[in-house]
């Protein structure tokens, strides 16, 4: 099965709250499924790699044996080509994670769109940061000591 695949992921504070979002559609746009979620607090960088990583994952588990991916970070895209050497430490294994996947298609391409071609994964990106940054509030009043203590 042939399928399209556009992921995003972002991070308010850079580091700070980040979300991931994903979508998987067929080869006439039918969206298959997607995801936001939440990922923590986390890089930019890191959240695409995170939000690739899970579309390719997603694909893979649908069956999806030609896919063509767009993202809207031209590092992701070069690096995964590579085109651009991986100059951050951090992410060299999700970079190779993402190679690997991609490698078990039968055939395979990452693309750079712009943000506004990518709008629907952009939009569950943010709701896995909203997601994030509730997580990351209710973790800081747990580690804040209660009046009554």
């Amino acid at each position: 099965m042939k399928a399209r695949l556009h992921t995003d992921g972002g991070a308010r504070g850079n580091p700070g709250p980040a979300g991931i979002g994903v979508v998987l559609a067929d080869a006439e746009g039918r969206v298959i499924a997607d995801i936001a979620r939440g990922i923590g607090r986390a890089t930019n960088n890191t959240a695409e790699y995170e939000a690739l990583i899970a579309g390719l994952e997603l694909a893979l588990d649908h069956g999806v044996s030609e896919i063509e991916v767009f993202v809207d970070s031209e590092l992701v895209a070069r690096q995964v080509r590579g085109e651009w050497k991986i100059k951050k430490e951090h992410l060299r294994g999700p970079a190779v994670k993402a190679r690997g996947l991609m490698g078990r298609f039968g055939s395979a391409s990452i693309s750079e769109v712009r943000r506004e071609r990518n709008a629907d994964a952009d939009k569950l990106a943010n709701q896995g940061m909203d997601q994030s940054e509730l997580d990351l509030d209710m973790d800081r009043e747990r580690d804040t000591p209660s009046l009554f203590d």
